[in-house]
């Protein structure tokens, strides 16, 4: 034989002792603990993130809806400026017509 071929047969040897082991070591009582731990921490950072996405939202809507308060307060702020200048215009107007 080839020395070539010993040594790929050598590697093939090495990586399927290598894979049975690693799959021994992750498929053992300590490994799922780990799993276990790891899993629970995600989920507690979920609900972390959750209630502050949470949070933002309602602080984006009181945001909105405040906006549109003031916009709908100026509109009317500015609709009674015009009224009012047109009535000083006409009273104006009727003065002139008067004279």
């Amino acid at each position: 034989m080839d020395i070539f071929k010993l040594k790929n047969l050598g590697i093939f040897a090495g990586g399927v002792l290598f894979g049975t082991a690693g799959i021994k070591m992750l498929s053992s009582r300590d490994a799922k603990k780990v799993y276990t731990g790891c899993t629970a921490a995600v989920l507690r950072a979920k609900d972390c993130v959750m209630k502050t996405a949470e949070t933002v939202q309602e602080n984006a809507e009181d945001i909105l809806a405040e906006a549109k308060q003031i916009n709908e307060k100026r509109a009317a702020e500015a609709e009674a400026a015009v009224e009012e200048d047109f009535e000083e215009e006409a009273e104006s107007c009727a003065e002139a017509g008067e004279a």
